[in-house]
């Protein structure tokens, strides 16, 4: 679904006084969220961020309300991925809610955490909005405490899913992407390489210095050595040339006392 008219000033202060509302009316109990779901969104975003450096365009968002029009109502429908990603050439505007009819494009794939631990939203009804009323060509849906996870893509107007590719993963090809379960959490795959986590790049970062810091100290110490295999043999050059001196020496005492004989 894309924006038929301009942005219009009015109708964004109305979505807004919208989201306002619906902020409001929400019970304190939609704000808790599972260890697994907020850990599965921590890996999602830091994946994206690694994702927006080489495509730009690739923008993904948390917890954002997404508002669209509905037929005889003058209230728009709602909905709250965990997380959706937009595909756009530009920054995306959208502070407090992302208004459908106000944005350029909408959401290219929406990706959500199911956990027995937290009932925060009907995933049902979502489902039905994703597929019916905002027809998101990819829907993720991922059950941490099961290990699940299943891909929809849509097709003639119903989700169906998607099949594993020859490497076990799942495929988007608008997003030169694919997913899979790894160590129990859904990770990214972005041009055929696995991104990996802040974490683990904290830990090639810090494995990587450390490999500089004990090159850097075997070359102090090769110097070192250097410097005293060098001192040693600047030594043993004046031993030698003192003891040839000493010799000369010698020998001409000899010669001389064998000349008074």
């Amino acid at each position: 679904m894309t924006p038929k008219t301009p942005p219009n000033p009015e109708m964004r202060a109305f979505y807004e006084a919208e989201a306002q509302a619906y902020l409001e009316s929400l019970p304190l109990s939609h704000f808790m969220e599972s260890t697994a779901q907020s850990s599965q969104r921590k890996i999602t975003v830091e994946s994206f961020d690694l994702i927006h450096v080489a495509r730009p365009d690739v923008q993904c968002f948390s917890e954002l309300l997404i508002q669209y029009p509905q037929s005889n109502r003058r209230k728009p429908a709602k909905v709250v991925p965990d997380n959706f990603v937009v595909v756009y050439p530009e920054p995306i505007i959208a502070s407090g809610t992302f208004a459908i009819t106000e944005q350029p494009v909408g959401p290219l794939l929406v990706l959500e955490y199911v956990s027995k631990h937290s009932n925060r939203k009907d995933y049902h009804e979502n489902f039905d909005k994703y597929q019916a009323d905002l027809k998101v060509p990819y829907y993720l849906i991922f059950y941490p405490d099961n290990e699940e996870l299943t891909l929809f893509q849509l097709a003639d107007g119903r989700y169906s899913a998607v099949r594993p590719n020859a490497a076990g993963r799942f495929a988007i090809p608008d997003l030169e992407m694919e997913v899979a379960l790894l160590g129990g959490w859904v990770r990214f795959w972005f041009r055929g390489a696995l991104l990996p986590l802040p974490g683990d790049l904290l830990i090639e970062r810090d494995a990587a210095r450390e490999q500089r810091d004990e090159a850097r100290e075997q070359r102090d110490a090769e110097r070192q050595a250097r410097l005293a295999a060098e001192k040693n043999a600047e030594a043993e050059r004046h031993s030698r040339i003192a003891a040839e001196s000493e010799l000369a020496r010698l020998r001409e005492e000899l010669a001389r006392a064998k000349g008074r004989e």
